[in-house]
């Protein structure tokens, strides 16, 4: 009997709408190596958590949606980051495509080992590529890493030809200006394949999560974007 590979997961979202095409189910992992100033999501951060599941527990869990999610749909792996588990991550998407489900990652394009990444972006239907700034120095200040880690994951994306969306969170006083966006312009002209861009508007609703693991929000003087602003700048975009 096989043995499947085992590993950590946050949470599951069964009537997900905006994490990739149609409904979809979105299966929330843990593990994330950036510290994004505007992350929503801290509990998601250390690759633990009190579910542990299999590969095929996560697709047999997946296959009771099927009536919907066939309709255009299909899973979407979000976190965290969901490379953070990467061979735990492939084992899941070969059982995907095995019984015939449309996969998605939504990604940082961080945290992956290099060994399974080119069969897991094989595997992969859609990237949805979490863009965190378009500069070293910016990146640097808002995730607390370096850039390296998500140009390569970019090059491989273009070279492999995968199917992107590419999104980006516009935070008050960071990178809510025309200067930012028009060079966000110019800058996601290297993409090859991209189906969609989405501007997200900053919001503090996972401040009160830092409170709970007792963790300081750095952003606390930062308000929300306004719709009108968010409007205004996908025009330009």
């Amino acid at each position: 009997m096989k043995k499947f590979k085992k590993g950590f997961i946050h949470s599951i979202e069964t009537m997900g709408l905006v994490d990739g095409p149609g409904i979809r189910v979105v299966i929330f992992m843990q593990g994330c190596c950036l510290r994004c100033l505007f992350c929503h999501n801290p509990d998601t951060w250390i690759p633990i958590s009190n579910l542990e599941i299999s590969s095929k527990e996560v697709v047999d869990e997946i296959r009771k949606y099927r009536p919907y999610i066939e309709l255009g749909g299909g899973v979407t792996f979000s976190g965290g980051e969901p490379l953070f588990q990467s061979e735990f991550l492939l084992e899941i998407l070969k059982l995907c495509k095995k019984a015939e489900i449309h996969t998605c990652i939504d990604t940082s394009g961080t945290g992956y080992n290099k060994k399974y990444l080119d069969e897991i972006l094989k595997y992969t239907d859609l990237v949805i590529l979490d863009i965190k700034a378009i500069d070293q120095e910016n990146y640097k200040k808002i995730t607390g890493k370096s850039m390296d880690m998500f140009n390569y994951f970019k090059d491989k994306l273009i070279e492999n030809n995968n199917k992107v969306w590419l999104r980006q969170v516009i935070v008050p006083t960071i990178n809510d200006n025309d200067d930012y966006i028009l060079k966000l312009k110019e800058y996601i002209k290297q993409f090859k394949n991209v189906e969609k861009v989405e501007l997200l508007a900053y919001h503090t609703m996972g401040v009160d999560k830092y409170k709970k693991l007792h963790l300081k929000y750095k952003l606390k003087d930062v308000e929300s974007l306004t719709k009108e602003k968010l409007q205004e700048l996908e025009k330009l975009l």
